[in-house]
């Protein structure tokens, strides 16, 4: 267990093809942003973090708890990092409606972390109206919405967010910054939040790291 107090220590290297993509930063509380041009490894540091992606060296600590370091041989599997990971694509199951959507991830949390309920959820999320609909009828705003709370209700300890306003109109973008500043203030988990933007990351991140390509 890391004493130091930071959100995310993050000291590795992950080989992607033929080239090596480092990154080491600390990051207290709040909202991190990662910024940098397409292919300097932003999402590829995001899957490291959840588990999804293994480097090549190094260490990752979220919360005080190690994930993974390499010297150590500690590498835990994705459902024990507990990770909320909000992907580019969404990846809502799209044979089931958004309750049964929410549900899935809810019956898998581990109890002792659980968030809220699904009724709660979708109340916080204002998502409640959407609960009976199937994700084909869903606008980007309100499919981006009910992935946060599938996210969310996995009980994690902490966040991945990967440009999830990339793809949403003026308007939309502005409501869910506001949600994502809702789950930065009221909820207290630790963030890391990818972007290309800079009003976003002006607006929602306690602290910015720059990947190089």
């Amino acid at each position: 267990m890391s004493s130091s107090g930071n959100a995310f220590e993050i000291d590795l290297a992950l080989a992607r093809g033929e080239r090596t993509i480092e990154a080491s930063f600390t990051a207290g509380a709040g909202l991190t942003a990662l910024i940098g041009p397409s292919g300097a490894g932003k999402t590829s540091l995001l899957d490291a973090v959840a588990g999804l992606l293994r480097p090549r060296r190094g260490r990752i600590v979220v919360a005080g708890q190690v994930l993974f370091d390499g010297a150590a041989g500690i590498d835990l599997p994705p459902e024990a990092r507990a990770c909320g990971y909000l992907f580019q694509d969404l990846r809502l199951f799209p044979h089931l409606r958004v309750r049964d959507n929410l549900a899935y991830a809810s019956r898998l949390a581990d109890p002792a972390r659980r968030l809220m309920g699904v009724e709660e959820l979708a109340e916080f999320l204002g998502i409640a109206p959407l609960l009976a609909r199937m994700p084909a009828t869903l606008s980007g705003g309100e499919a981006q919405r009910v992935a946060l709370g599938r996210a969310l209700l996995g009980g994690p300890r902490f966040l991945l967010l990967d440009e999830p306003l990339s793809s949403l109109d003026p308007a939309r973008r502005d409501e869910i910054m506001g949600l994502i500043e809702r789950l930065r203030d009221q909820l207290a988990l630790p963030i890391l939040y990818v972007s290309h933007d800079a009003a976003e990351v002006e607006r929602l991140a306690a602290r910015v790291v720059h990947l190089n390509a």
